[in-house]
């Protein structure tokens, strides 16, 4: 009876151990799948998080294209386009030293003074005439600069102008400058050409002014302004 027994409890502890054999595997594979999941589910989720950081920097490019509705500053660094200087224009220096500095500017541009039609000592200074333009083509554009051209259909072929100057005192340091300028166009050719006054647009005598007051002061009226901070 007693080996009977034992032969039983054998069988039976062999089948226990077979049954907790085939539990610790179904056990083990679950165990398994689990692991699986949770490692492709962060894997998935790791995707979605790299495509919606990916959709972002997207929408943050894209969105840059509405930056050309925006108001653009137009401020700095656009030329700035000033009026024209005051003429006569006002300047700090010497009768004498001014005249002496507007003869060095017409030397400088080129430009003869005419001797015959000038006053030093009484500050009028009168030019030779001035030849800016030579040709058809440039002379018409030229004198459009130059003039103000009643005519368009004038066959001009050269432009001139003569600058009179004129200094007046306002005390013994303060001087005012009056520019004026005769502009003549040369129309038709050959023997029938002829010179011809017409109205000054201005541009010459604010030119001659613009290389005075630079001249004088050491700062040009066309340098850019500093921007305002």
């Amino acid at each position: 009876m007693f080996r009977k027994n034992a032969g039983y409890d054998k069988i039976v502890s062999v089948g226990s151990i077979s049954a907790l054999e085939r539990h610790m595997r179904a056990s083990l594979l679950l165990f398994s799948v689990l692991v699986l999941l949770s490692v492709e589910v962060p894997g998935q989720k790791g995707i979605d998080t790299q495509t919606k950081t990916i959709k972002d920097g997207s929408n943050r490019t894209t969105s840059r294209s509405s930056d050309a509705t925006r108001a653009i500053d137009w401020g700095k660094g656009k030329t700035h386009v000033r009026d024209r200087l005051a003429n006569p224009y006002k300047l700090n220096s010497r009768r004498d030293v001014l005249v002496g500095t507007i003869i060095d500017v017409l030397k400088e541009r080129k430009m003869i003074v005419d001797e015959a039609s000038s006053r030093l000592n009484d500050g009028i200074i009168v030019t030779q005439p001035y030849v800016f333009a030579k040709g058809a083509v440039v002379a018409q554009s030229e004198l459009r600069r130059y003039g103000v051209l009643e005519f368009a259909d004038n066959a001009w072929s050269k432009g001139r102008y003569v600058l009179t100057i004129e200094v007046q005192p306002i005390d013994g340091i303060q001087n005012n400058v009056l520019v004026n300028a005769k502009v003549e166009g040369l129309a038709g050719a050959g023997l029938g050409s002829e010179w011809t006054t017409v109205a000054s647009s201005g541009q010459a005598e604010e030119e001659f002014l613009v290389k005075l007051v630079e001249a004088v002061t050491g700062v040009s009226p066309d340098e850019p302004k500093p921007a305002d901070n």
